[in-house]
């Protein structure tokens, strides 16, 4: 089996947040759907479309020098057997700065195909003050 295969969502969307914590382009390039139709959208950017768009953003914020960490909390699913939308809370540290700003909302679509699962779109949006209106972090599963 391909070291890159992911038989599920939940392998796919770890190895992403895995591979964005150690700033490795190849290894988060490596998850993406094949194909022209990938989306991707940066917090208050603009929609990248295709696999050389978004590689050359993500190779960018790679090499700015900036590190960012991710946690990832109070997901809400919604999956098929070839289609899941994952809704997620992705809370950003920067190394080296003091405080907590608010969560990111992000949005990642994953498709089923012959290699496993995949990243078809993720769409990251900035959110308002949320500080404490997320007591529970159990997952919510929508079938």
């Amino acid at each position: 089996m391909n070291p890159d295969f992911h038989a599920s969502v939940e392998d796919a969307e770890a190895a992403f947040y895995d591979a964005f914590n150690r700033c490795d382009l190849e290894a988060l390039m490596a998850l993406w759907s094949e194909g022209e139709e990938v989306v991707c959208i940066h917090p208050g950017g603009g929609r990248l479309v295709g696999l050389h768009a978004i590689r050359d953003a993500w190779k960018q914020l790679f090499e700015s020098g900036l590190r960012l960490r991710l946690r990832v909390h109070h997901g809400i699913f919604h999956s098929s057997p070839m289609l899941a939308v994952r809704s997620v809370l992705q809370h950003v540290v920067i190394e080296g700065e003091d405080g907590i700003p608010p969560p990111i909302i992000a949005t990642n679509v994953y498709v089923r195909g012959p290699y496993g699962w995949r990243i078809a779109m993720h769409h990251a949006s900035p959110s308002p003050e949320t500080a404490g209106s997320f007591q529970d972090d159990t997952p919510r599963v929508v079938h």
